[in-house]
């Protein structure tokens, strides 16, 4: 007999798409519930939001989807940050903001995003990290429907979600801004799905494209060099990011068409090869660099290349930079780390591009020399430091930047969006400065022969500023507040637990089907046991001289449907994969726990 585990109640600073009304788990009694702890930065946490979609269609009498937004950031702590976000990414259920991370805290998560799945009499019946999970969840909650429909616990009825109002705006979270060569400018018009063509006044408008049947949030947009755009026979390139494709736009027509991308989402983290058949990952920025198209796949934390035929199916794809691990590290591009890379501009020599990596808060950069390309960088110190701090690289912090150019003179400009500041970094003393401060979201910049232009997403608006006589930053250096988990030096088991959903099993037909990678910052950390290898478990020999660091884990399991007469999984069964990367802050501490629980799937 297993002891079942009440949920705890929920408790925050407010709710959300609620109209006002507060929300307990014990006022939901007889629904079922799912829990999806979120923040906003989190390129992973916004697929989630994607999967979970058609959950609330499919269930909506039976089914409350909460979210729990717990900050990674100082900034997405604030009401007016949560509330755009909620609307930004079409939040469609209640949201309870949680910015000291109570409810985090109570429900011991420790990855963003984490889901728990409450049943009917309040008990927790299932924990995950990660994404994928959609199908399973969806399996899960037909059971609890059936299981508790027979027993009259289930209590059916409408949702508690109540919309916010919303203004009209011309704008709406716009992301990204190009100029073209006659004078006017590209604008990614995000929440509204289309592509704006703007005059110089950045008011009048030529054209727009798409729309929400055509695309879905976009984000970088590339004009194509004249060459390159008589050969092809198109303008722009877009980065589709949510439809998970690079579409191209012909402005003489219209036409838009597909480059790159089949509309799903990478899941391998990994591949290359004929374009129309390989899926991407939330493709952020485009931009074009040695005769081909750089994309920032924020998605698996990589830089890919597109290679551009005359004929679309003759499209090729590449990864260029990125192991698709999560982090900060410098060096050869195929073993270099990234961490949800945003921003992207080719300097004016074209011998490297600048790269803003937002999760690490970073400024970095691509350069290929003959030894093959590798990143650098200039600023930023890992996953949880960040800050408002002008200096040298050991002082500078920043606040997760998405946008990024180079000025005439040759400096660096950064949208440093969740600081409301455009930054200005000197490579040549490489001193990190503030140029402009009270922003509203900034995500990205382009400079002019007499100022600015910036597009500020959460003001929706893209406007020509001039800058002041000086500016300066306006805090200090953080961390993130998650609390560091303490853990035994010495040996220390990680174990990280999968349950596959009900009607699926592990596939060992070929071998292991898992895969466990384990790093950590400082690499001095782990004295033993780091490296890829499969399995779901692993001995560790931490160091106990080196006291704090993080541990960099990567998972991932592929569970095949299991429908032979036996529960075997046959020959051509559909199978599914799920994966998830924790960045854990860790306290090596005598006496604590030797052994480290993860969940990607438990039930």
């Amino acid at each position: 007999m297993v002891d079942r585990l009440r949920a705890p109640e929920l408790r925050g600073r407010r709710w959300l798409n609620t109209g006002g009304e507060e929300l307990s788990l014990v006022g939901l009694r007889g629904r079922i519930v799912v829990l999806d702890f979120w923040t906003f930065c989190c390129v992973n946490c916004l697929h989630v939001l994607d999967e979970l979609r058609p959950l609330e269609q499919e269930f909506a009498d039976s089914l409350v989807i909460i979210g729990v937004h717990s900050p990674k950031f100082e900034h997405e702590g604030r009401p007016e940050a949560v509330e755009a976000a909620v609307e930004r990414y079409a939040v469609h259920h209640p949201v309870l903001d949680d910015p000291d991370l109570v409810t985090w805290d109570a429900y011991t998560a420790r990855a963003w995003p984490t889901l728990v799945v409450i049943d009917p009499e309040g008990y927790i019946v299932g924990q995950m990290s990660g994404e994928g999970h959609g199908p399973g969840i969806a399996s899960l909650v037909r059971e609890l429907i059936g299981e508790h429909s027979a027993r009259g616990t289930l209590r059916q009825g409408d949702s508690p979600y109540v919309p916010p109002s919303s203004d009209s705006t011309q704008f709406r979270f716009p992301g990204k801004a190009v100029p073209l060569g006659d004078g006017g400018f590209v604008v990614s018009d995000t929440a509204h799905h289309q592509i704006v063509l703007l005059e110089s006044d950045l008011r009048t408008e030529r054209a727009r494209f798409g729309g929400p049947e055509v695309f879905e949030e976009p984000q970088g947009v590339c004009v194509l060099p004249s060459d390159a755009a008589e050969r092809l026979g198109y303008d722009l390139l877009v980065a589709d990011t949510v439809n998970h494709r690079i579409a191209s736009i012909r402005l003489s027509d219209g036409r838009i068409r597909t480059e790159a991308g089949t509309g799903e989402q990478l899941r391998e983290r990994s591949g290359g090869g004929a374009a129309h058949k390989q899926p991407l990952s939330s493709p952020w920025d485009i931009v074009w660099w040695l005769d081909r198209a750089v994309i920032e796949m924020a998605g698996t934390h990589q830089l890919w290349a597109l290679h551009l035929a005359t004929e679309p199916e003759n499209n090729t794809v590449a990864v260029l930079a990125g192991t698709s691990a999560e982090g900060l590290r410098d060096g050869a591009a195929d073993e270099a780390w990234l961490a949800q890379p945003s921003g992207l501009a080719v300097s004016a020599s074209g011998d490297r591009v600048w790269i803003v990596d937002s999760e690490t808060s970073a400024l970095r950069s691509i350069v290929v020399d003959d030894n093959g390309f590798r990143l650098e960088t200039h600023i930023g110190e890992g996953l949880f430091d960040f800050g408002f701090v002008d200096g040298v690289r050991s002082q500078a912090r920043m606040q997760h930047p998405l946008g990024v150019a180079e000025a005439a003179d040759g400096t660096v400009l950064v949208a440093d969006t969740y600081n409301g500041a455009i930054r200005r970094f000197d490579p040549v003393t490489q001193v990190l400065s503030t140029a402009l401060t009270g922003l509203s979201e900034p995500s990205d910049v382009l400079p002019l022969d007499d100022g600015l232009i910036v597009v500020e997403s959460s003001a929706h608006r893209v406007d020509r500023m001039r800058l002041p006589a000086t500016a300066a930053a306006e805090g200090g250096a953080g961390r993130v507040r998650r609390s560091a988990t303490q853990i035994a030096p010495g040996a220390v088991e990680l174990v990280v637990h999968f349950e596959p959903p009900a009607g699926q099993k592990l596939d060992d037909r070929y071998g292991d089907p898992t895969m466990l990678m384990v790093s950590s910052t400082p690499d001095s950390l782990i004295r033993s046991g780091g490296g890829r290898a499969t399995g779901l478990a692993r001995a560790l020999d931490l160091d106990s001289s080196v006291g704090d660091g993080v541990l960099h884990i990567s998972v991932r399991a592929a569970a095949c449907d299991a429908s032979g007469p036996d529960g075997e999984v046959p020959e051509h069964a559909a199978c599914h994969l799920y994966q998830q990367d924790w960045g854990i802050p860790v306290r090596l501490e005598a006496g604590a726990d030797a052994v480290l629980d993860l969940h990607l799937r438990g039930v």
